[in-house]
């Protein structure tokens, strides 16, 4: 339990909100793929007084007085960043992996330049092109996306793309696609055309950390990722790079990008990097693989189809076109108590904002302590509400998942 004195005698409307907050998270589920629930070691770090401090630049090279202490918080995630995923080099400062992504496009595009990175529509991220983004605005994206009947994607593709286009980035990273990433084949494409190799691997850090997902750190140039997805820390970003593009990375986000970064929560990075070097994160990433599969099992038998079939990773990509909309689905779990979120599906007929499909991941019921017979028994539940949405239904739902919810506490 967080003490929020202080805070109920200052600001008791914010007080009563996040304790509401904590409480709608302890009474049901967060199975979105993108969300985790960080340790109290990682949150008491970042509600510190090293929120008070102000220090552009980097380690031993600061613009402000004072920040001797913060050099070394700031030291210590960085070393603990290159440890965990053998780097060469780490930029612990980026807010956000929006932020991470923007960097890596300016340490090696000029606005204008051509970028080539996969298709929203088919499960690439927001910040690699979409026309409503600023990356999308700054630069010239083609997109590659995924072959029709295996809905994965297609390297031939990819490469012929690459040959047409000539893009000076060459992304891999996604936010809704549930297979292993070919970074050899990546890595060959833009070295025949001599573009820069950027992987975005804000979903899969975690399980790229534990050794259990192919590794990108011997392949791309550039990595970013976010540290609060699977590898379960404070929201924000990082950069790993080859020692080649520490300077063009480090410029790129200051002064390239932001201001004085974020010590508070880079002094959480430090500690969510120091979890993760421990066995016990590598237990919890293969039951988060293991409870992807189950749930995948559970649905695929009660005819709710996931797209490619299945998953390699921590999320999964429903197809929900034989019953209702991603958004209606969206509607009727948070009835019941569980977080999802609306997506789409490749080649959906639908609308981004009433899509086909639904996206969700196991790291937070993971974390949470749900095993595979748990696990199971979720994917039921969702299976009935979405194949019969009615009151009855979605009250029974209701009760089960209050009863799953009590089994496995929130760690506050």
């Amino acid at each position: 339990m967080f003490n929020l004195e202080n805070l109920k005698k200052t600001d008791p409307t914010i007080a009563g909100l996040i304790q509401k907050e904590i409480q709608r998270q302890r009474d049901g589920f967060e199975l979105i793929a993108s969300e985790n629930i960080a340790s109290e070691a990682v949150i008491e770090a970042m509600g510190t007084p090293l929120t008070n401090k102000y220090s552009e630049g980097y380690p031993g090279k600061r613009y402000y007085g004072g920040n001797q202490v913060i050099d070394e918080v700031e030291s210590l995630a960085i070393a603990r960043a290159k440890e965990l995923f053998g780097a060469e080099h780490a930029n612990v400062q980026p807010n956000s992996g929006s932020q991470a992504n923007q960097a890596a496009y300016m340490a090696f595009a000029a606005p204008g330049d051509t970028i080539m990175a996969m298709d929203l529509a088919h499960g690439g991220h927001l910040t690699h092109g979409s026309p409503v983004n600023a990356s999308g605005k700054l630069y010239k994206f083609v997109h590659y996306g995924v072959r029709r009947d295996t809905e994965r994607i297609d390297m031939d593709e990819v490469r012929s793309m690459a040959r047409e286009h000539r893009p000076k980035i060459i992304v891999a990273g996604y936010t809704a696609y549930p297979r292993h990433l070919d970074f050899a084949a990546f890595r060959a494409i833009a070295d025949e055309i001599g573009a820069v190799f950027v992987v975005d691997m804000a979903h899969f850090a975690g399980l790229v950390a534990a050794k259990l997902h192919p590794d990108p750190v011997p392949y791309a140039d550039v990595i970013t990722s976010t540290t609060h997805k699977t590898l379960r820390g404070p929201r924000g970003g990082m950069i790993l790079a080859k020692a080649a593009h520490a300077k063009a990375v480090d410029s790129a986000v200051f002064p390239g990008l932001q201001g004085g970064p974020l010590d508070h929560v880079i002094a959480a990075k430090a500690v969510c990097f120091a979890e993760a070097l421990q066995p016990s994160f590598v237990d919890y990433q293969r039951q988060v693989l293991a409870n992807a599969q189950k749930l995948a099992q559970t649905l695929s038998a009660a005819d709710i189809r996931p797209a490619t079939g299945g998953t390699d990773n921590h999320l999964l990509l429903l197809d929900l076109s034989k019953y209702l909309t991603g958004k209606e689905a969206e509607k009727h779990l948070e009835d019941i108590g569980l977080s999802v979120n609306k997506n789409m599906i490749p080649f959906d007929p639908r609308k981004p904002f009433d899509p086909s499909g639904l996206r969700i991941g196991t790291p937070a019921i993971t974390t949470r302590g749900l095993k595979e017979n748990d696990t199971a028994e979720l994917g039921r539940i969702i299976a009935s509400v979405i194949k019969t949405p009615t009151e009855a239904v979605k009250e029974q739902a209701r009760l089960e998942i209050k009863k799953l919810s009590a089994k496995f506490p929130l760690p506050y």
